[in-house]
């Protein structure tokens, strides 16, 4: 039995207890938050216990670590789980600064520590899918990539002042999503973004609508699009355009039902955000960490994905701040 330290009790914080406590591999051991009461409420709600992270990490009886703290905790709470050898699974980013990112990457390579990150939609059921067609060589080479990810409304101004911007924030899971297809870094990153949806977040130095256009080394492209608004809910969907057919996986959508009339045909809305939408690839990502810790398996996405991703993040913060490309091996 993995017994498991949380750390971080806020929003996403309760969604790994869920599925710490659920999983019948692993209990939930004790959790922390800078918000005391929160941990506390959190840790009773699965006869836990409330402590600090420091202590937490120290504790020679806790097998593993879930970083669910702000970003700007993420890369010091990963050297410190993995000097202390606990096994490590983090919430993306790896951090909002690349080269501490970077730093991070080099000390946890010295402890031979594995970590992993928590990119959850490589556990989506439906991108799983066509993952798998393409490695079945189903509609041959892969050519052309299109992800698209709105968030049916923007987060608070305050939220996007700490960030790092919509690229390190919102757009770095898809990022890591074209890397897992692709199979690969991009050679270029081009990048455009305003702030049309709100112009406080244009004020606040963030942008609310983009899109990246990443090219390959032999030729491939990839075009993500993101924006912080979309009235009619959570979209996401990913096409991908091979030499010999075309797979998409669809919006996940309220329910199944169709209404055709003489008025026209209709259906429902896709669900509104990220949790309805991936509470089943969280379950799974989890499922696989458990796994992989208990038979010494390799994480399937590690500390070098999410370094990966984060680069991906700066060139597209340079590329639109500059108006041109930047090559991904100047980052």
């Amino acid at each position: 039995m993995l017994k498991v330290g949380l750390l971080g009790a806020g929003r996403i914080g309760q969604v790994h207890a869920v599925n710490i406590a659920g999983h019948p591999g692993s209990t939930l051991a004790a959790v922390s938050d800078v918000n005391a009461p929160a941990a506390e409420a959190l840790a009773s709600r699965y006869g836990a216990a409330a402590a600090t992270s420091e202590a937490i990490i120290a504790d020679p009886a806790i097998d593993a670590v879930l970083i669910a703290t702000s970003t700007d905790t993420h890369s010091g709470l990963i050297e410190a789980a993995t000097a202390a050898g606990k096994a490590v699974l983090c919430e993306k980013p790896v951090d909002l600064s690349l080269a501490r990112a970077r730093a991070c990457q080099a000390a946890v390579a010295a402890t031979g520590k594995p970590v992993m990150i928590g990119f959850n939609r490589r556990f989506d059921p439906s991108f799983g899918a066509l993952k798998a067609s393409l490695a079945a060589g189903e509609i041959g080479r892969p050519e052309l990539l299109s992800i698209t990810s709105f968030d049916p409304a923007p987060p608070p101004v305050a939220y996007i002042k700490v960030s790092g911007g919509l690229f390190r924030d919102m757009m770095i899971h898809d990022f890591d999503m074209a890397n897992f297809l692709m199979g690969d870094a991009p050679v270029t990153v081009m990048a455009t973004g305003s702030a049309i949806v709100d112009p406080e977040i244009g004020a606040a130095g963030d942008v609310t609508t983009a899109v990246v256009t990443l090219t390959y080394a032999d030729g491939r492209i990839a075009v993500i699009k993101n924006s912080r608004r979309a009235a009619y809910g959570y979209d996401q969907r990913v096409e991908l355009l091979g030499s010999e057919g075309l797979l998409q996986a669809q919006n996940m959508l309220e329910n199944t039902v169709v209404k055709s009339t003489g008025g026209g045909v209709t259906g429902a809305k896709p669900t509104y955000f990220f949790l309805e939408r991936y509470m089943p690839a969280y379950a799974a990502e989890w499922a696989t960490f458990v796994e992989a810790v208990a038979t010494g398996a390799a994480f399937p996405v590690t500390l070098d994905d999410g370094v990966t991703a984060l680069a991906m993040a700066e060139a597209a913060t340079r590329s639109a701040a500059a108006g041109g490309p930047v090559r991904l091996d100047e980052v």
